[in-house]
C-alpha cells in the first residue's frame, strides 16, 4: 500500500488498483489526478455510478454524438445507423431502463 495526501493506493494481484478515500461532511469526495486524467475527466464532466449489491463503479458519462462515433468507429463523420441499435447498446452499457 502506498500512501499519498489523504489517499491509499492498494495494487492488487490482478492488476487492479484500489484507491482509499475518505468521505466529506458533505458526502463528497476527490477523485485522484490520475484517474481523472486516465477517464478524461475534466471539471463539468458527467459521470455515472453503477452500483449493485456492495459495489461502486465510476465511469465518464458519454455524449450520444461521441457514442455513437465510437460505435461506428468513423472519426468526425456519423453513418447511417438504426435508432433502436443504438438504444439497445446505449441501456446495456449504462444500465438505463
Amino acid at each position: 500500500m502506498i500512501g499519498i495526501n489523504t489517499c491509499s493506493y492498494i495494487f492488487l494481484p490482478d492488476g487492479k488498483m484500489q484507491i482509499e478515500r475518505t468521505i466529506s461532511e458533505k458526502g463528497q469526495i476527490v477523485i485522484p489526478k490520475d484517474v481523472r486524467d486516465y477517464l478524461g475527466l475534466k471539471s463539468g464532466s458527467g459521470i455515472i455510478f453503477e452500483v449493485k449489491d456492495n459495489v461502486v463503479v465510476l465511469k465518464p458519462k458519454k455524449s450520444a454524438r461521441k457514442f455513437v462515433e465510437e460505435f461506428t468507429n468513423v472519426k468526425g463523420k456519423l453513418k447511417k445507423i438504426d435508432i433502436k441499435k443504438v438504444k439497445d447498446i446505449m441501456e446495456m452499457e449504462y444500465a438505463l431502463h
